[in-house]
């Protein structure tokens, strides 16, 4: 059995060490380990690799969506359009303001939200439309800001999984009125905890996000907004700096690897049993996660882990379907294309240091367990 695992930190880690050593060690000496030098050195090259003209370090991509839409003023009676299929954070946060998600489907070959589904779901309360560029994909995103202009809504882009995606040729998270990243370790660019960035354009509101970040304090110990502990630490700051360098090769060897995958589902006689991602014309997809879609799924997954590879399932019960959404008033079959997605898709390894053998040891794996 060669086993193939759906993620590998420590082959990232190991030509990186010492590097990361060093950075985490000029953190410790200065025992300057809140904000500070570190955070806003990532700020600024982070606005640089995603074009943006403001980038504010946080302590997730939770509290990046919580911060934006709070910025944004969005709370009770307010309402916020987004995707039903995504993970928890998305509606997450717009409950925990006490406004309401607005679910809609999603398209059936991207697994993004529909842009005519967010059209028709705008009414008198809708305060922002959220996109979310699910697996490292970018939304369909110029009819989504022509709706959002036309009702005079914010865009809130979650690119928590979409660092380095692009649509025709603007970077994910620069195209809305606020963007919303995640460095969760298994993220293209990941910390070594949590971390998040929140990327704007406006120059005001980037400054009520940084005074939320921080208690709404301005200066210390005087409140302007009562905001929150959102701040980045300055390890996970140093972390993000050693490896900032090396995302755009890790990408392309991710698309690389997405490639491979293609032509050797090809070469197995699987291309009709097993639905591949798509990358639309004027998208780049970086791969956060390569998505698959398969008949029985559960059944083949389990004999993938018998097989000793590796796999996860994104996301197995839509926000609709959640029992602490209930008072949404939703039921089975209300978003068909979402519930389809919940029950057919897999996650298979795709990070920068497979290798070709590894991979042909999924597509082998995979066939077996469909039986061809």
């Amino acid at each position: 059995m060669n086993n193939v695992p759906l993620l590998d930190l420590a082959a990232q880690y190991r030509p990186l060490r010492d590097e990361i050593l060093a950075a985490v060690t000029r953190v410790c000496d200065s025992q300057r380990f809140i904000m500070g030098a570190e955070v806003e050195a990532l700020e600024r090259e982070l606005a640089v690799y995603l074009d943006v003209r403001e980038a504010i370090g946080v302590s997730s991509g939770t509290d990046a969506l919580l911060a934006a839409l709070m910025a944004l003023g969005i709370g009770p009676g307010d309402e916020v359009v987004t995707s039903t299929y995504s993970f928890f954070a998305t509606a997450g946060c717009i409950s925990r303001l006490g406004a309401t998600p607005v679910l809609v489907d999603v398209d059936p070959l991207t697994c993004n939200l529909d842009p005519d589904a967010v059209r028709a779901a705008i009414t008198p309360r809708t305060r922002a439309i959220m996109p979310v560029h699910l697996y490292g994909l970018c939304a369909d995103m110029d009819p989504i800001l022509a709706c959002a202009a036309e009702s005079g809504v914010a865009v809130v882009e979650d690119a928590c999984q979409a660092i380095g995606a692009t649509y025709r040729g603007r970077q994910a998270g620069s195209m809305g009125t606020v963007g919303c990243f995640s460095f969760f370790p298994s993220k293209n660019l990941g910390a070594f905890g949590d971390g998040g960035l929140v990327t704007t354009n406006d120059a005001a509101l980037a400054r009520e996000i940084r005074l939320l970040r921080n208690h709404g304090a301005e200066p210390k110990y005087f409140h302007k907004r009562i905001g929150g502990n959102f701040r980045l630490d300055a390890l996970q700051a140093a972390v993000l700096r050693v490896k900032l360098p090396h995302l755009a090769g890790w990408t392309d060897r991710r698309r690389d690897n997405a490639t491979r995958y293609g032509a050797l589902f090809g070469s197995a006689g699987l291309a009709g049993r097993v639905a591949l991602p798509v990358e639309p014309a004027g998208r780049r997809h970086i791969f956060n996660q390569y998505i698959v879609r398969v008949p029985d799924r559960d059944r083949v997954r389990a004999l993938l882990a018998e097989d000793g590879i590796g796999t996860e399932i994104y996301y197995p019960v839509p926000f609709h379907l959640q029992e602490c959404f209930a008072p949404l008033g939703h039921a089975r079959g209300d978003f068909p294309e979402a519930e389809a997605a919940a029950d057919s898709t897999l996650a298979l390894p795709i990070y920068a240091e497979l290798s070709a053998g590894q991979q042909a040891s999924v597509v082998s794996a995979l066939g077996r367990a469909l039986g061809a």
